[in-house]
């Protein structure tokens, strides 16, 4: 198999245009190229969170999996078609979420992020799968959409609420209202 990347620099796009898979030359500022951005920090976060996992965590080889489809992900955006059809792979996180979500008490409140490292680690990486998520949707790449590529970031920013709620270990703070004064009148 011939090398994916030979040189790092090539200086293309020091104009402020860069190509993509498709052999188009894009604006940096393209709603595309956000998008490939956003699912790199996306990436990234969840690699912070996994290094921070036991390597006997349940759920962390599902994560180390995740990175993989994040870059599939990347790859349709690069070409702008699919070669997956992300409603398996929905399935598949929607699985993950019913295991550990079954252990957890239901939520009387909204959560506040934190709690401990691996929890907020967690929130991180839920926070920037939400951002990858809006800029998807920013981007109108139909193709994408139509395989479920939305969906499937939905998800994932959903299983990643889970496993900060899995990871509070007993830390969970909940939202506390502000009580307006004249409530207590």
């Amino acid at each position: 198999m011939p090398d994916r990347i030979d040189r790092v620099t090539t200086r293309t796009g020091d104009g402020g245009k860069t190509s993509l898979a498709d052999g188009e030359r894009y604006p940096k500022e393209h709603d595309r190229l956000e998008l490939a951005g956003n699912l790199d920090e996306a990436n990234c976060a969840l690699g912070v969170l996994i290094a921070y996992l036991e390597s006997n965590c349940p759920f962390r080889d599902v994560l180390i999996t995740v990175q993989s489809r994040l870059f599939d992900v990347g790859a349709g955006v690069a070409t702008g078609t699919s070669q997956v059809d992300w409603h398996g792979e929905i399935e598949d996180v929607e699985e993950q979420i019913a295991l550990l979500n079954a252990e957890l008490e239901p939520l009387r409140e909204f959560v506040l992020p934190g709690g401990n490292a691996i929890c907020a680690l967690a929130h991180m990486a839920r926070t920037t799968m939400r951002r990858a998520e809006r800029s998807f949707w920013r981007a109108k790449v139909n193709s994408l959409i139509d395989a479920g590529v939305g969906a499937y970031l939905n998800r994932l920013s959903d299983y990643l609420f889970v496993i900060s709620r899995t990871t509070a270990a007993g830390v969970e703070r909940l939202w506390q209202p502000v009580v307006p004064d004249n409530a207590n009148h």
